[in-house]
């Protein structure tokens, strides 16, 4: 499936996205405004950042797995 195919069903979704660079990145997706995907991303401490990225940066979009159920961490 092509990745724009899956947007819809992503925004307010924690996701990873491949860039066409090879680099990555991953983060609450906002939704797409003017050609161009609304990402919330992590910088550190309490900070966040909407970073934006034009369509044609993106080689794919990917919703993160649900957690497996794991026995208790001591």
């Amino acid at each position: 499936m092509q990745w724009h195919y899956k947007i819809g069903s992503l925004i307010n979704q924690p996701v990873g996205i491949s860039l066409t660079n090879g680099q990555g990145t991953s983060g609450i997706l906002c939704g797409v405004i003017d050609g161009q995907l609304h990402v919330i991303e992590y910088l550190y401490q309490a900070q966040f950042a909407l970073k934006k990225y034009d369509l044609y940066m993106i080689q794919d979009i990917n919703g993160f797995p649900l957690c497996q159920r794991q026995s208790r961490i001591y």
